[in-house]
């Protein structure tokens, strides 16, 4: 008697556990519980990727300035120290300086619909 008893409370156990471990698993695989798994795992890879291109664009940064420290000593334009030397001209590399794009009044017309 004792024997039927631990074999049927054995199987009712395993009966239980089965039963909890399939409806788990049948609550993950829903539509909405993928739905949602996926959008967690998508914004952690978003999150991992934005730390990886800000610290991409940092590193460009910090090589920009350094090389452009590099280059301004190689072509002489930070030894504004030496007294000897005048001091470098820095003009934007789109201006002329000897013909300015503006000049105040203009004959010419802006307006496509005139007969040229």
């Amino acid at each position: 008697m004792f024997r039927r008893t631990f074999w049927f409370t054995t199987g009712v156990a395993a009966g239980v556990w089965a039963t909890t471990k399939v409806n788990r698993k049948l609550r993950q695989l829903t539509p909405e519980s993928l739905a949602a798994q996926t959008a967690n795992k998508a914004l952690e890879a978003g999150h991992r990727l934005k730390d990886r291109a800000v610290g991409f664009a940092l590193d460009v940064r910090d090589n920009m300035a350094q090389r452009e420290a590099e280059l301004g000593d190689a072509l002489g334009l930070n030894a504004s120290a030496d007294p000897e030397l005048p001091a470098p001209r820095q003009y934007t590399a789109i201006e002329n300086r000897n013909n300015p794009k503006y000049v105040g009044s203009t004959t010419y017309s802006y307006n496509r619909n005139e007969d040229h």
